[in-house]
């Protein structure tokens, strides 16, 4: 989530725009400047987005100027079915018709115990015939909180295991388990990816070298990492940068915190229901978590938030944990809803083709344009990472293959080898240095990427918005272009958000004079069906 600024005028530009009356023009900047002058400096998206959505349907928004824009943020995710679907609003008036309490706490309702029935449905195997639920307060931060909280009162430990690059929330607890926390009282270790490869090498023999590094510090008696409570992980790293684990590299860090009696927590807040080309995004790699973090579109785009985990770690005393808005009627609702339309309509194999189509389209821009450093990402979870022109950015060291569908399937577990040195981990994946000094080269690598470029990315978003896209930012240097469309996009749609994507990435190329490759004309919808 970056933050941007963007000028409300500037969001006005664009031939995708509805002639608007000037008295609605006014009622919008109206609302934006008293937004700007009695909100919080916190504010994060409505910097970038100086919009009013005043109406909104399946991928469309309308604004209060009478712009139209495709929405590829669907609030950061939670929007599985997109705006105001119809199986959304029938559950949610079939509660309020019927008469039933809104707010109940932890007492049991048939709106809950429906709703839990249809989400046991979906988890796992090895899950959900042993599991148990614990609902939270309305955010995926607090369920996080309780993750932790439950993990370390059933093993009595208390540190925890992160990844570099992680986003799990913004309570305390989640931030320390970030990867921008100060305060760091959570061990980190390498996340893999391909184009920004913690070791300089990508691929399942990056992935490799992270899975022993892991091993190396929680065996290591002098590594100062005391046996952790558990580990927490993203099965595609969202603010992260759009980075899927490889699935090799997931079954590893299952069966190392298994040997180790470690609980293993899958954040699935963004990743779940279906935005992966999965159901849950573990599923790829066939583990079994032993807590599983869910928030956003299990409520069916209302405040829900839970965590379902092993009945072996349900050691809570009552009250441990709890929460006044835990027992939101009319999310579980709406979740209910959503999760079985997801289920009953294909909807996970509808993300994964679409998915795969849209990153190849995607990876032909890259070789239009070169400020696009790398495509990747899973089902409809996408990210297109901008970097600095070519020429500027050449260094030294190595990386894997660039603009990654997804997982590498390639590679796997390395055999054993007890030293777990330097020298030990670049001998299990068959690399080698003259006596311990110099870089490590791999036969077929790449050169490193170039510097990342937030200022290009901001440059696109905002060319976007001018088109009538939204998009959002993400990364370590918030210079990934993230697209995160309802499961319900059209094919139709899905090109007219290419299209406009594409102008914007050509405008930009121009106006910086730099990236451009062949010019092409490019056609761009006006508006999106929704």
């Amino acid at each position: 989530m970056a933050v941007t600024e963007t000028a409300p005028g500037e969001a006005m530009a664009g031939h995708t725009a509805v002639e608007e009356p000037s008295a609605a023009r006014s009622a919008h900047e109206g609302i934006l400047r008293r937004q700007s002058a009695r909100e919080s400096a916190a504010r994060t998206y409505a910097r970038a987005l100086p919009i009013v959505p005043v109406r909104a349907r399946g991928l469309t928004i309308e604004g209060a100027d009478g712009r139209r824009y495709l929405d590829c943020l669907s609030g950061a995710g939670t929007l599985a079915l997109g705006h105001n679907h119809p199986v959304v609003l029938e559950a949610i008036r079939k509660v309020l018709d019927s008469g039933a309490p809104l707010h109940v706490l932890d007492l049991a309702t048939p709106v809950k115990d429906a709703f839990i029935t249809e989400l046991f449905r979906t988890l796992p195997p090895g899950l959900a015939d042993h599991a148990r639920v614990q609902f939270c307060g309305p955010a995926g931060t607090d369920a996080v909180e309780a993750a932790f909280k439950l993990v370390r009162a059933a093993t009595g430990r208390n540190g925890m295991l992160a990844f570099a690059g992680a986003y799990h929330g913004m309570t305390s607890g989640a931030l320390e388990a970030s990867g921008d926390a100060f305060d760091v009282r959570v061990a980190r270790l390498p996340y893999p990816q391909d184009y920004r490869c913690p070791f300089g090498i990508g691929g399942p023999h990056g992935a490799e070298l992270a899975a022993r590094w892991t091993e190396s510090v929680l065996d290591d008696p002098k590594s100062g990492v005391p046996l952790p409570a558990g580990m927490i992980l993203e099965p595609v790293q969202g603010e992260g940068g759009v980075l899927p684990a490889p699935d090799a590299w997931m079954r590893r860090m299952r069966q190392i915190t298994a040997d180790r009696s470690i609980p293993l927590i899958a954040d699935e807040v963004q990743t779940g229901v279906g935005r992966t080309g999965a159901f849950w995004a573990v599923e790829h790699s066939g583990i079994t978590p032993d807590v599983m973090v869910l928030s956003k579109a299990i409520g069916g785009s209302l405040p829900l938030a839970v965590v379902v985990y092993r009945d072996e770690l349900d050691v809570w005393e009552p009250g441990a944990h709890a929460g006044t808005f835990r027992g939101n009627q009319l999310a579980m609702a709406a979740g209910t809803a959503t999760m079985a339309y997801v289920r009953e309509n294909g909807l996970t194999e509808r993300a994964a083709t679409l998915g795969a189509r849209m990153l190849d389209q995607l990876r032909g821009l890259s070789r239009e344009f070169s400020v696009i450093g790398d495509v990747r990402g899973r089902g409809l979870m996408i990210g297109v990472e901008m970097v600095e022109e070519e020429g500027e950015g050449e260094g030294w060291g190595v990386v894997g293959p660039r603009g990654s569908v997804g997982p590498d399937e390639t590679g796997g577990p390395g055999g054993p080898d007890e030293d777990h040195g330097a020298a030990g981990l670049l001998g299990s994946v068959g690399l080698s240095s003259a006596d311990g000094v110099g870089a490590v080269v791999m036969p077929g690598s790449s050169p490193s990427p170039r510097p990342a470029s937030p200022e290009l990315a901001v440059a696109v978003q905002r060319e976007c918005l001018r088109r009538g896209l939204i998009v959002e930012l993400g990364g370590r240097h918030a210079s990934v272009v993230r697209l995160l469309p309802p499961l319900t996009i059209t094919d139709e749609q899905a090109t007219a958000v290419l299209d406009r994507l594409a102008d914007a990435l050509a405008a930009v190329a121009r106006g910086h004079g730099r990236g451009a490759g062949r010019p092409q004309q490019r056609r761009c919808r006006s508006e999106g069906t929704g």
